[in-house]
């Protein structure tokens, strides 16, 4: 089975795969620039996919669950289909949700490398925190990811969607989030032009 193309994304909004995953048990939770709108309480910007996590215990399961779809392995800028019951590769951990009928990608789905009770960064093991401070849940019972480590992830590449995003994220950030980003910047992006205006 071929992909189609890699930008013909078409991505559910948070609420669709919410109710797609209403009766899940594993932990899952959006991310990326979703993850701040939802914290904002309403979309700030166009999204081009939209992300989520899970944990790789649980794959089969969200597979199951999101039957629609054919799942592919993605990596490296490679992406190649993952048999219904294939376990993928141990250096994969993002696999994209495409929905043969219409021919778009609906979602991104994240394998994250933590626990049931700690969330681990995955490009540095270093930075934790107790799941139950990390995973927030919207007004309309959507998990996501805390701002805090939505912008950690985003501050490595700075693009301009992470630059504005920062910016809209910022005045809103309490105290303990500032330290919290500013603590975890240091520890992976020393003189990140962000700890200035934290």
């Amino acid at each position: 089975m071929n992909p189609i193309s890699d930008d013909a994304w078409s991505p559910w909004p948070p609420s669709d795969l919410a109710g797609r995953l209403k009766h899940a048990s594993g932990v899952w939770y959006v991310v990326g620039g979703w993850a701040l709108d939802l914290w904002h309480g309403t979309q700030t910007r166009e999204h081009e996919d939209l992300e989520f996590a899970i944990l790789p215990e649980s794959m089969q399961e969200f597979r199951e669950v999101l039957g629609e779809l054919d799942f592919f392995t993605v990596h490296s800028e490679v992406i190649e289909h993952l048999a219904p019951t294939e376990v993928p590769p141990a250096h994969v951990s993002q696999l994209w949700g495409l929905d043969a009928r219409n021919a778009c990608w609906r979602i991104d789905m994240m394998l994250e490398r933590g626990t049931s009770s700690t969330w681990i960064y995955k490009r540095d093991p270093s930075i934790q925190a107790p799941r139950s401070e990390i995973i927030r849940i919207s007004d309309t019972g959507i998990p996501y990811l805390a701002p805090a480590a939505v912008l950690l992830f985003k501050a490595k590449y700075l693009r301009d969607k992470d630059e504005a995003d920062f910016a809209r994220a910022l005045p809103r950030l309490d105290f303990a989030e500032r330290e919290t980003l500013r603590r975890w910047l240091d520890l992976a992006h020393p003189n990140h032009q962000w700890l200035a205006a934290l």
